[in-house]
């Protein structure tokens, strides 16, 4: 975030600069000159601001008609945002475990749980990975199911040329500061084909209204603050910039790291372009690994300890062992740094002190 401030200083200050001028900041004109903008980043005819990409979720399901008695198939290991989002629609979440390569959703599990209740498949790009939507899409057209994309972590992705968010009926962004397109607070939106989508999603996420005085449903208080598209505007045009860098810094990782074998690099599906939201390796005594590498200076995250249906909130009828490769991974996952504005040489740092920590103490972290 710092780096990116610094970068854009400048223009994030005018932009602040002239929403604090004007003082709309509900429904000021930079959140419309976001919306059209995002849109044409990702493909799609419409765009609407919300408030974070929970609520993008949660209302998108809505206009979709999603709620109870109907199931929706998603992955076990994403945040929880993906799955808050079916519960508080009132639908059940149908998990599916992942593909120990890419950690994306297993498609043959996918296929195998639809039954005659399934209203919708919710595929999520984790940490930038494009899940293999061509199948899927077939699996989608075979079954007559709708897609709705969580594109949380992977705004830029391609598949096969196309964005993201472009080939299901709708899909789901975030702006989370430490996003790819981060804001400076919460911020979301769904992109969409669908015009009765698009103004359902703006009529629920603003006390269900499109006027002022005129409230045609139910709604809630959901919308995206002036103040953050002022923002994103300014940082959207930077995006594939920073998108690209990520993708040297990983190919740096993954040339590197290559040699050590006690660890497990990402993959990516063919004729997909990644984003690397994060670049996530497995590896052995990965704690321990986790470990030297702060003493080293080198900060490292967990995406995520626990897949889904072993958290309380969401373990319903699920037990352990249900979902093995994503409970394997995430006892074995580490999020080395990933970031839009990392050198070369900070990627080769991190490289070779993951390389050494291995080199001290091959017997007890052998392959």
């Amino acid at each position: 975030m710092g780096p990116q401030y610094t970068e854009l200083k400048a223009e994030t200050d005018a932009a602040i600069a002239e929403v604090i001028r004007t003082t709309a900041f509900i429904n000021g004109k930079q959140v419309g000159e976001f919306e059209k903008a995002l849109a044409e980043s990702v493909g799609t005819k419409y765009c609407v601001g919300v408030a974070n990409a929970t609520s993008a979720l949660w209302a998108t399901m809505k206009a979709l008609g999603i709620g109870p008695g109907d199931e929706v198939i998603t992955t076990t290991h994403t945040a929880v945002c993906t799955t808050e989002a079916i519960a508080l629609n009132g639908a059940k979440i149908v998990f599916c475990d992942i593909d120990p390569r890419t950690y994306q959703i297993d498609l043959d599990q996918v296929e195998a749980k639809i039954t005659a209740r399934t209203k919708l498949i919710l595929p999520v790009h984790l940490y930038g990975i494009p899940v293999n939507m061509p199948r899927l899409l077939e699996i989608s057209r075979k079954h007559n199911i709708p897609i709705l994309e969580d594109c949380a972590q992977a705004q830029g992705a391609e598949v096969g040329g196309k964005r993201v968010g472009s080939m299901g009926i709708a899909a789901c962004y975030s702006f989370f500061p430490s996003k790819n397109l981060g804001g400076m607070g919460d911020g979301g939106a769904m992109c969409t084909n669908d015009e009765k989508s698009a103004k359902f999603v703006r009529m629920f996420c603003n006390h269900g209204r499109l006027d002022k005085f005129n409230h045609e449903i139910a709604g809630c208080n959901e919308r995206l603050d002036t103040l953050q598209a002022a923002i994103l505007n300014v940082r959207l045009k930077r995006l594939d910039a920073w998108n690209a860098q990520r993708r040297r810094v990983a190919t740096i990782y993954s040339e590197a790291l290559s040699e050590v074998p006690q660890v497990v690099l990402p993959q990516a599906y063919p004729d997909t372009t990644p984003v690397w939201h994060l670049y996530v390796i497995r590896a052995k005594d990965r704690d321990g690994l986790a470990a030297y590498l702060k003493e080293q200076g080198i900060g490292t995250g967990l995406h995520y300890p626990l897949p889904l249906h072993l958290q309380p909130s969401m373990a319903f009828d699920y037990r352990k062992g249900d979902f093995p490769e994503a409970e394997k991974a995430c006892s074995e996952m580490l999020s080395i740094p990933m970031y839009g504005h990392m050198t070369e040489d900070q990627a080769l740092e991190v490289s070779k002190a993951v390389a050494a920590y291995y080199a001290k103490s091959p017997a007890t972290v052998s392959a």
